[in-house]
């Protein structure tokens, strides 16, 4: 396993995040708790420190699951990230959104489930119209003083909306997001326009997620999956579309074709493509087996030239703004 620094917070992560979406009751797809422990265990034996998960993936279910499968092992080494925004109660408006009140429970229930005393990042999940940054940030930077989290960060908003939460924090000094969690593949490179240079310029750590475009990127694009998940995930349908257009297709034919002659799987070539760029920390990839988990970990052995990087970034063309919502 490789290790770099997360943005300027100092702590040391593994080049692959495990993300743990995964892990739950919420979907058919998703893995129990007995198969969620196996991919989590494997993922340690394989160095990975890195873990990322929400109050919202199977309604708190990935939290548990995460925090039972951690517990044998030492905290000190594992960084542990969640994130708040998405109503997780419908019959509490209040379990969603960037409140005060919302921030300061969610990051208690988040706390309980994983069993921790203290998280080490904690996430906005998506910008919240309705409350003022300035709110939102002075409840993070609470939390932080209170020892319930070491660092906050962000994921998926505008770059303009992640200028004016660092200067806000700036000029109230309270705590700066510290990271950005957001999309970026290479069938959707919208994030290089704005984004990329400004938590670049700002020392924002970058953790990307959907790294292999929900699959589009790990097999040809006309043999995509039949699994219960691609049957069943409206969201995936309406990525892939997008994901194909404007040159996706010719990128995934690019990909088989490097992968082929480097010996190497699709996912992994593009998963090497994520670590050879240095705006990306480390790009989180979630798995349903333990298989898929050690191929990923392997990408981090294949190496791109320059000229194998153009080549399968050349056909790329603008898309739509996707993940927003």
């Amino acid at each position: 396993m490789e290790y770099t620094t997360l943005g300027r917070t100092g702590m040391k992560v593994s080049r692959i995040c495990l993300g743990c979406n995964s892990f739950g009751n919420q979907h058919d797809w998703m893995l129990d708790r007995k198969e969620s422990h196996e991919v989590i265990e494997r993922a340690i034996d394989l160095g990975i420190n890195f873990f990322d998960t929400a109050n919202n993936y199977s309604f708190g279910e990935s939290e548990r699951i995460l925090g039972t499968a951690l517990e044998p092992y030492d905290r000190d080494a594992m960084v542990v990230a969640s994130k708040v925004y998405f109503q997780t109660d419908p019959n509490n408006p209040n379990s969603g959104g960037l409140s005060r009140k919302t921030i300061e429970q969610e990051l208690d229930a988040t706390l309980d489930r994983l069993g921790m005393d203290t998280l080490d990042l904690y996430q906005t999940h998506r910008w919240d119209d309705d409350t003022p940054i300035e709110v939102t940030l002075r409840a993070l930077d609470d939390a932080v003083r209170r020892g319930k989290t070491r660092y906050v960060g962000a994921s998926t908003m505008w770059a303009h909306q992640l200028a004016r939460a660092l200067h806000t924090s700036d000029v109230l000094d309270l705590e700066r997001f510290a990271t950005m969690q957001n999309h970026y593949n290479l069938a959707y490179r919208e994030e290089e326009r704005e984004m990329m240079p400004l938590c670049e310029m700002e020392g924002v750590g970058v953790v990307t997620w959907s790294p292999l475009a929900r699959g589009f990127l790990a097999r040809p694009h006309d043999e995509q999956s039949t699994s219960t998940r691609t049957q069943t995930d409206e969201l995936l349908h309406e990525r892939e579309a997008v994901y194909r257009s404007r040159g996706g297709e010719e990128i995934n034919e690019r990909i088989e074709e490097l992968a082929d002659e480097k010996g190497v799987t699709m996912a992994q070539l593009s998963l090497a493509w994520q670590c050879h760029n240095d705006w990306v920390d480390a790009p989180i990839v979630g798995t349903t087996s333990v298989e898929h988990l050690e191929d990923a970990v392997e990408a981090l052995d294949v190496s791109l030239s320059d000229s194998d990087i153009a080549y399968i970034e050349e056909p790329y063309k603008p898309v739509e703004v996707l993940g927003h919502s």
